[in-house]
């Protein structure tokens, strides 16, 4: 597959029903201080290779999934299943592989050099969090190994001014003047999930009317864990089992990996609040007691709406599904 840009990641990622994320391993040897999902060396991995395959063929065998985002914890650290996962997917779509880099050790397996050439594209994380366990030798030597074996990369860094400065200095020292040949930038905002909550959780007690709430992107791919749990978002703190029961399912063959993906996929709710946004919504009766009402945050809101939703996607509500179609026809 050829290499895809990061516009082009976003575009696939943000339109419904093209990307799905595959989260392969809750373990990672980093143990950065702001992970959000509260990765550790002994975080639960992949124990049922007969479903984790069959995760793999379900989502093959979607003929609509064009990009398959694979992420964890570190997704190196699970080497059975990223090897099995990028090998069965990499002929009909496209892999974007999200990781840290800790596998850059001075001689780099070859198992590691042939998922990377599966790879469209690799997001490579660095900030201040990761230097602890990562020094500035194996970032540079990660960064050159995605180069060499021509998948395109996307060095992700924390939005804050000396992070920021710091990767552009190690990528200086990677590539020197033909850093853009190979690499784009981009600055992330914290998440204050996970072991960031304690980090990052803004103290100042904003809240805001849940009218103004606008569209969210996280809804618009579905998210697989290795383990069978199926997600309506990426959400990390949905992922970890916090938020609304309805945002997730737990599946043990493909026949219910396919029943929840298409539910998901079809939930007029859900694609209000990625089209229209959480503020639309508010101007349902189900929902106006809310417009006024303030929240911490998106999410907050998102949930207070899905603990009063049908659970098997509020499909006779002939006033959210107009709202459906008149966001899908704003998506086009």
């Amino acid at each position: 597959m050829r290499q895809l840009k990061l516009d082009e990641v976003g575009y696939l990622r943000n339109t419904r029903g093209r990307s799905i994320g595959l989260f392969i391993t809750d373990r990672c040897p980093v143990g950065c201080a702001h992970c959000s999902v509260d990765s550790r060396p002994d975080s639960p991995s992949i124990s049922d290779f007969a479903l984790f395959e069959a995760i793999i063929d379900e989502i093959r065998n979607r003929p609509e999934v064009e990009m398959v985002g694979i992420t964890g914890g570190e997704p190196f650290v699970e080497r059975r299943g990223l090897a099995l996962a990028t090998e069965r997917l990499a002929d009909s779509k496209h892999i974007v592989i999200y990781t840290s880099g800790v596998w850059a050790n001075a001689e780099i397996p070859d198992w590691i050099r042939k998922v990377l050439r599966r790879a469209s594209c690799v997001f490579l994380s660095t900030d201040s969090f990761h230097a602890a366990s990562i020094d500035d030798e194996r970032f540079i030597r990660a960064a050159r190994t995605i180069a060499e074996e021509a998948a395109w990369m996307v060095v992700q860094v924390l939005d804050i001014p000396a992070m920021v400065q710091r990767a552009e200095r190690l990528l200086d020292q990677a590539f020197g003047d033909r850093v853009t040949d190979y690499v784009e930038f981009k600055r992330v905002i914290p998440l204050s999930a996970g072991r960031g909550e304690k980090i990052f959780l803004s103290k100042t007690g904003e809240r805001w009317p849940g009218e103004v709430f606008p569209a969210c992107d996280n809804v618009s791919a579905q998210m697989i864990r290795y383990d069978g749990i199926v997600t309506a978002c990426c959400n990390e703190h949905v992922l970890m089992g916090w938020g609304s029961p309805r945002l997730r399912r737990q599946c043990k063959t493909r026949e219910e990996l396919r029943e929840a993906l298409d539910l998901f996929g079809a939930d007029p709710l859900l694609q209000v609040v990625h089209r229209m946004g959480v503020g639309a919504l508010t101007m349902h009766p189900k929902y106006a007691d809310l417009a006024k009402k303030e929240f911490r945050g998106m999410c907050d809101l998102c949930w207070a709406m899905q603990r009063r939703a049908d659970p098997l996607g509020d499909r006779s509500d002939r006033l959210l599904n107009a709202m459906a179609v008149m966001g899908g026809q704003i998506d086009r």
